[in-house]
């Protein structure tokens, strides 16, 4: 089902399978919408680490969302990533980041991460797409750099959304 959602970039299934291998899986964060027994949609975070000036914080990076295609833009998207937002808001990790379309992302309140007082881990990512997500638990003094699950930069993963 991944694959056919990136079937242009065809390493982000890859980049699930590492990410469910790695330290930064949560399995909790890792949603599928079924119809009929068929998955048609899925929705993945992964702990990542925000370098405050305080000190290392740990986050979560929404990366990747898949809906295949014959079934994108019937709301299947949009329910995972609220459903995900619920489950995460629960954890005590303060923030989740995400590179993507801010028009699509910020219907659910993502906003962006750059005037939010965030850097992004790599320049490859479009400062547009470079997003966040604040939970009750963030507090004002949690500003810093993102660093991506290892993951990402063992499969060069970063900047291709």
């Amino acid at each position: 089902m991944v694959q056919a959602a990136f079937s242009a970039q065809p390493i982000v299934p890859d980049l699930v399978e590492a990410l469910r291998a790695s330290t930064g899986w949560r399995p909790s964060l890792s949603l599928v919408a079924q119809e009929h027994e068929t998955v048609v949609g899925h929705v993945l975070a992964t702990r990542g680490w925000l370098d405050a000036p305080a000190r290392l914080v740990e986050v979560l990076v929404l990366s990747p969302l898949s809906v295949t295609p014959d079934r994108q833009g019937q709301g299947i998207g949009s329910r995972l990533v609220r459903q995900l937002l619920a489950i995460a808001a629960s954890g005590p990790e303060p923030a989740i980041f995400l590179e993507g379309s801010p028009g699509y992302y910020g219907r659910f309140g993502f906003e962006a991460g750059g005037p939010a007082g965030f850097r992004r881990p790599s320049l490859r990512i479009p400062e547009p797409g470079f997003q966040v997500y604040k939970f009750a638990g963030y507090e004002p003094w949690m500003t810093g750099s993102l660093a991506y699950p290892e993951a990402f930069w063992e499969l060069d993963c970063v900047g291709l959304r």
